[in-house]
C-alpha cells in the first residue's frame, strides 16, 4: 500500500432517502461536489436499482479507479444499524462496477460537519437539504485523500 497512486476516485455518502456523491481531481487531491442521487427503493430481487447503476454510470464517464464509501460510525465507535445497510450498499456497487474496487472508510461526522460549513457559508433551509448529501461525500473523500497523502510520505 506504500504508494498511493493517482486517478479519479468518486466518494459516495449514503442516505436513506438519498445518495450524496463527490469527485476528485486526476491527480486525487481535491474532492469536489458532482452529484446527488435518488435513493431507489423500489427494485425488486436481483435488478440493479437505478441510484447504483446511475452511480456506475459516473465511475465510467470520470474513469474512476476506486469508489470511497462512508462507513457511518456512531460516536460510541461502533457501526450501528446504519452501517449494516451502508456495507450492503457497498457489496451491491462492488458488484455492479467491479473491477473497479470500493473502499469503505470511517465517516463519523461528515453530514454534520457538511452542515455547519454550508450554514457558515449562508446556505441554509432547502437549498441546504438538496447540497448536504454532496457536501458530506466531499468530506468524505478528501479525508480519506487527505488519509492516503499523509500515509505515503
Amino acid at each position: 500500500m506504500g504508494h498511493f497512486s493517482p486517478g479519479v476516485r468518486l466518494g459516495v455518502d449514503v442516505g436513506k432517502v438519498r445518495v450524496g456523491v463527490a469527485v476528485c481531481d486526476p491527480d486525487a487531491i481535491l474532492a469536489t461536489p458532482l452529484v446527488t442521487l435518488a435513493r431507489d427503493l423500489t427494485t425488486e430481487g436481483n435488478a440493479v436499482p437505478s441510484d447504483i447503476s446511475e452511480l456506475a454510470h459516473l465511475v465510467e464517464q470520470h474513469r474512476g479507479v476506486e469508489v470511497v464509501v462512508g462507513l457511518p460510525v456512531t460516536l460510541a465507535g461502533t457501526h450501528g444499524p446504519a452501517a449494516i445497510h451502508t456495507k450492503a450498499y457497498a457489496t451491491r456497487l462492488a458488484e455492479v462496477i467491479a473491477p473497479v474496487p470500493v473502499t469503505l472508510t470511517d465517516e463519523r461526522m461528515s453530514t454534520v460537519v457538511a452542515t455547519r460549513r454550508l450554514s457558515e457559508r449562508g446556505v441554509r433551509g432547502r437549498r441546504q437539504r438538496a447540497v448536504v448529501d454532496q457536501a458530506a461525500a466531499v468530506e468524505i473523500l478528501q479525508s480519506w485523500l487527505d488519509g492516503q497523502r499523509r500515509r505515503t510520505r
